[in-house]
């Protein structure tokens, strides 16, 4: 990042460093970095001659180039007896430093790509990475432990960071726009994000130096930025996920929440749009954030190589939902009040499986809203997708409508900026909503601060005939959920975002209406920007592009194409989730620092479950008692050797005050109530039809969770992600897979993989050769042409 300080509100105009090279000695490696303008120049010393610790020593002179290059040759005289100074490589930033049995290791970028800009500062994305061992001498050692350093390498090294990792120099990207314009942060404190994937890599060098001028942040999820038109003009719009470290993994091993609070596939989505205008002219911007989250309750789903779609297993380990109700306020300390829950899961099965889950995630919202003053609340919605997708009318207007009452509930960030250039030609803005606090301010001192913010704003821009519009700000979050938090929740974040794209284009003066017209191009291009995130968050944590059924419809593409399309995913995404999720999980756990290799502990690949609970029969508080993991899994976050974790409440958005301020003790499922289990399970009911929303627990209770008016929802829609699944799975097996599968299909370019890979494999593992075709393996993992095949297992 750009130094410790930026003086603009999270947006750097203090010096940084750009470009770096890395010199060698016998002894010592040697990084010289310069600033953009190559009028600062620094040096970083690494010691070579203790393997086992890791010693960096930075030159407190800020050099000229003229003194840098003189560094250099001194230091190449002084060492000619044992080879002088050689060049190894040039450079764009420290990924971190990793160690497993051996030496340390320097992981750099070599290459980079520009993907993007906000207000003026580049985003990149990395095109090429590279591990340096730090040891000229590497440790002597066994051949165990040499072989485990290999295996450990080539493990970590199946994480890609050319695919879907994205950093920034000068802007930080891991928090929200509205967060960045109204707090002055140090850089130190933003590698604390929750979405820093390289917080642990980066934490030695970051504790050394007591700065984070050699490092880059990276964050893991999607970029894209695309320039738009709406009645004539020209605006771009950035669409943003941050997928969270915290509890991260694959499909089947990370699902629910952990114990901390952290729920699987957390993923941030922030949208934001400012003016196509000239450089240093001032300019209109506007963002708004929601978020998806695996449902917060501790349950499970065991990969089966023979059961395409595996039963749901829920524990009742936290009879008072305590980890639930962490999670909420972890969402109250990043975004604010309100937070509107959206579930998308199914209210009726022939065989119970999600609506276990509906049922009680349900009796936890009702649970914890008893301890809450009514205004801080948990606003929940239940609403079948799966149902309404298959009957008439349009679902996307029928979730605009839930997207319109959320928006009316959270607001959007607007605010008009003047960029400023400075000495390394960035704009940074002129303006600051810094003294902002909180959104949990009283009514008056908002006012204050706005009045503030205002007076700042117009003193700026005193030399423009243009009106400046007052500030807006978003308070609270739409959070929003289906089983994998994948296929029907990326279709909600849809509409959402094209309700919020309405609002936004109207405050920035761009169109007449708030409202955008569903049969404009401008729909169109959103969607495409849309679904191509899906995808790429599809692939990262369920192992296959996203089912798309709902976008292709909308599109008018051939129903048999979609129908060959999504039973092709579906078939993928089985596969890699049987097959490549043990070996991926446990490269994301090296990465993010979550498994520690220990001298004369059990290697990563020799341990057993990663789960926060014992799963199948080992664990008396399951409901199915008989049910058994197909395949070992690693450790994770939750029950490892870990340094520090960052605290729960990692603000984004900013609150400061707890959920809730009355709590008492609450019990969901009670001595006397008996696990849910599969066989057990008793639906909720509706009184008065679905209009009304009210529903019944087990006991007969009023569980009057719905704070949403559901009059405008009909029974009706358009399709779903698992429409194809349900058909096909009942004709699936191992034996049969082969004989579904049609001529001439290809997977989509999005459909070439995550940036977590998965090729690595030893005797003891799997075999994946021995049990399908080559040609069927080639399809899965890098989306070749599939051909007609007879797949049966050996």
């Amino acid at each position: 990042m750009a130094g410790e300080n930026g003086s603009d509100a999270g947006l750097h105009s203090s010096p940084y460093l750009q470009k770096l090279r890395l010199y060698e000695t016998r002894s010592n490696f040697y990084m010289i970095g310069r600033d953009k303008n190559r009028t600062l120049w620094r040096v970083l010393k690494i010691d070579r001659s203790n393997p086992s610790e890791l010693t960096v020593v930075e030159d407190s002179t800020a050099y000229s180039e003229i003194e840098c290059c003189d560094l250099l040759r001194r230091i190449h005289e002084g060492n000619r007896s044992s080879g002088g100074l050689k060049f190894v490589t040039a450079c764009y930033g420290i990924v971190g430093f990793v160690k497993f049995l051996e030496s340390y290791s320097m992981m750099l970028i070599t290459k980079r790509k520009k993907i993007g800009a906000i207000c003026g500062h580049t985003i990149y994305a990395i095109s090429k990475s590279e591990m340096i061992p730090i040891s000229k001498f590497p440790i002597q050692s066994n051949m165990a432990y040499s072989k485990n350093e290999k295996r450990y390498k080539k493990l970590l090294s199946t994480v890609d960071l050319t695919k879907d990792f994205f950093f920034s120099y000068t802007y930080n990207v891991m928090h929200s726009l509205q967060r960045n314009l109204r707090r002055n942060e140090t850089g130190l404190l933003h590698y604390e994000s929750m979405f820093v994937w390289n917080e642990f890599l980066t934490r030695g060098i970051r504790n050394t130096l007591k700065n984070t001028l050699w490092t880059v942040a990276l964050v893991y999820g999607f970029f894209k930025q695309v320039r738009l038109f709406v009645s004539g003009k020209s605006f771009f719009l950035t669409l943003i996920a941050r997928r969270s470290r915290h509890y991260a993994g694959t499909r089947y091993l990370k699902r629910g929440v952990n114990e901390k609070g952290r729920v699987a596939n957390d993923v941030e989505t922030e949208q934001i749009v400012f003016e196509d205008v000239n450089e240093g002219c001032p300019s209109k911007i506007s963002s708004v954030v929601q978020n998806r989250g695996s449902i917060p309750l501790f349950w499970s789903q065991e990969t089966s190589r023979l059961n395409l779609k595996p039963d749901i297993i829920l524990s009742k380990k936290d009879p008072n939902y305590e980890a639930t109700r962490l999670h909420f306020e972890d969402l109250d300390m990043r975004y604010g009040n309100p937070i509107i829950i959206l579930n998308l899961i199914k209210g009726s099965e022939k065989k119970p499986r999600e609506t276990i889950l509906r049922t009680e995630f349900a009796t936890a919202i009702r649970l914890i809203n008893k301890s809450l003053f009514k205004e801080n609340r948990l606003r929940f919605l239940h609403w079948d997708l799966n149902r309404h997708s298959r009957k008439a009318t349009n679902v996307l207007a029928l979730l605009g409508r839930v997207a319109d009452y959320a928006l009316n509930l959270t607001g959007i960030f607007y605010c008009q900026v003047t960029p400023n250039c400075t000495q390394d030609g960035l704009l940074t803005l002129s303006c600051s909503v810094q003294n902002y606090e909180s959104p949990a301010k009283s009514s008056s001192d908002k006012t204050d601060d706005i009045d503030k913010f205002e007076t700042d704003v117009a003193n700026d821009n005193e030399k423009c005939s243009e009106t400046v519009k007052h500030p807006m700000f978003q308070t609270g979050v739409l959070r929003t959920n289906c089983i994998d938090c994948l296929d029907r929740t990326n279709v909600a974040q849809y509409a959402y975002g094209l309700v919020a794209l309405g609002r936004q284009l109207h405050a920035m003066g761009l169109t007449e209406s708030r409202t955008i017209d569903q049969n404009i191009p401008l729909t169109e291009d959103l969607m495409g920007v849309y679904e191509t995130m899906g995808d790429t968050l599809a692939l990262q944590y369920g192992g296959s592009a996203a089912h798309n059924k709902i976008f292709c419809q909308r599109r008018g593409q051939w129903k048999a194409t979609t129908q060959s399309q999504e039973f092709l995913r579906t078939l993928q995404r089985y596969y890699n989730n049987a097959y490549m999720d043990a070996e991926k999980q446990s490269a994301i756990n090296l990465f993010l620092g979550n498994f520690q290799q220990q001298e004369d502990k059990p290697a990563l690949w020799e341990l057993d479950s990663d789960q926060h609970y014992c799963v199948g029969r080992h664990d008396p508080n399951l409901c199915n008692e008989n049910a058994r993991p197909s395949f070992k899994r690693s450790l994770s976050d939750g029950n490892i050797v870990t340094e520090t974790d960052s605290p729960l409440g990692d603000s984004n958005i900013g609150h400061h005050q707890p959920l809730s301020e009355n709590r008492e003790t609450l019990r969901g499922l009670s001595e006397s109530t008996p696990a849910i289990t599969m066989s057990e399970i008793s639906y909720s009911r509706q009184l008065f039809g679905e209009e009304d929303q009210v529903y019944y627990d087990e006991n007969g209770n009023e569980c009057n969770c719905t704070n949403f008016d559901l009059e405008w929802l009909s029974s009706s829609g358009n399709s779903c992600d698992e429409d194809i699944f349900d058909r096909f799975t009942t004709r699936l097996s191992s034996e049969n897979i082969g004989a579904e599968l049609n001529v001439g299909m290809t997977t989509s370019p999005s459909e070439s993989g995550s940036s977590i890979k998965g090729g690595y494999r030893t005797a003891s593992e799997l075999s994946i050769l021995d049990e399908f075709p080559e040609g069927f393996v080639n399809w899965v993992t890098h989306g070749d042409m599939l051909t007609p095949l007879n797949l049966t297992s050996k």
